[in-house]
């Protein structure tokens, strides 16, 4: 294997991509990332650069090329070394765009009458559909849904490197996770993006650490649900936003693994208005001015939900 050339293949579900070029380990001559369509997905996928780019080709971080896919399609990304001897090690983010759906305007509803605000929302097909796979010590891969334990209480073993699933999360909802070793290694504790493998195979190299955070506009209607078993100590249940788990030392192997997405459904209430309140009158004077009366309050914002758009990721 040339180990001046690495790559990944992502499946992607129908829609539109945008390939993010953040950064690399070799600040001075930078990998060169190309990014094509496999032979079989051609008809499928079109790759979108300026006038005057080369074709799925990002040459130096803080760059970015546009995938449209017409059809659920596999990706290639590759990634070639800057010069003789150079770092392979890049950090490419795929994340979906959209263009949202047209507003729907009751009938008979005037044009200056005040409007909800709607969250999108995603429902139990959407966070089902979540997949976990992990490459386990004596067992290879191993791929399961939410809520459901990779080794675990009742057959713990090494888990080696993890990836994330999700073809039809909601368009405005991100999430990216990270892995560290007991010895550091290439990638230690650097964010990836879904559908990366973050890890090893074949090197018995357990994981030692866990770090899972949630983006995006939507973050925050959601929970990340995490249990955790590390060697020789108890189960560990962490819930929120962005989480991250590691044993009593930071160096015990990750024996057990069960993630899920939990769903904020609650609703604040709309602020009650506060009584208006009126200026005293001002002491006489040479032709006295009375000040008018001032009226304070709150505006009240009223959320609705609506299902969210499914966009690959």
């Amino acid at each position: 294997m040339n180990e001046q050339i690495q790559q990944k293949t992502i499946d992607l579900a129908r829609g539109l991509f945008l390939v993010r070029y953040n950064g690399a380990e070799d600040k001075t001559s930078p990998p060169v990332v190309r990014v094509y369509a496999d032979r079989t997905s051609l008809n499928n996928c079109n790759i979108i650069t300026g006038p005057d780019a080369a074709n799925g080709t990002l040459f130096a971080p803080e760059t970015a090329l546009v995938v449209s896919v017409a059809r659920p399609s596999r990706l290639i990304v590759e990634v070639t070394a800057g010069r003789a001897g150079g770092s392979t090690a890049a950090n490419i983010k795929i994340e979906p765009l959209s263009q949202g759906q047209p507003a729907v305007q009751p009938i008979g509803q005037p044009a200056s009458q005040p409007f909800d605000t709607y969250e999108p929302e995603a429902g139990p097909d959407e966070l089902s559909a979540l997949k976990l796979l992990a490459h386990v010590a004596g067992l290879g891969d191993v791929t399961v849904g939410p809520n459901t334990w990779i080794a675990g209480p009742a057959a713990p073993a090494r888990i080696e490197g993890i990836s994330l699933e999700w073809p039809n999360k909601p368009y405005d909802l991100n999430l990216q996770y990270a892995v560290k070793f007991a010895r550091p290694q290439r990638g230690d504790n650097q964010f990836v993006p879904l559908g990366t493998f973050a890890g090893t195979r074949g090197r018995a190299l357990a994981i030692t650490g866990f770090s899972l955070e949630a983006t995006g506009p939507g973050a925050d209607r959601y929970a990340i649900a995490a249990e955790t078993i590390f060697l020789g100590a108890p189960a560990l249940r962490v819930t929120g936003n962005r989480i991250v788990v590691s044993g009593p030392s930071g160096r015990e192997p990750l024996v057990g693994l069960k993630l899920s997405l939990e769903e904020h459904r609650t609703q604040a209430a709309p602020l009650a208005p506060r009584q208006p309140r009126h200026a005293e009158p001002a002491p006489p004077m040479p032709m006295p001015r009375q000040e008018a009366p001032r009226l304070e309050g709150r505006v009240r914002v009223f959320r609705s939900r609506q299902n969210a758009v499914k966009t690959a990721g």
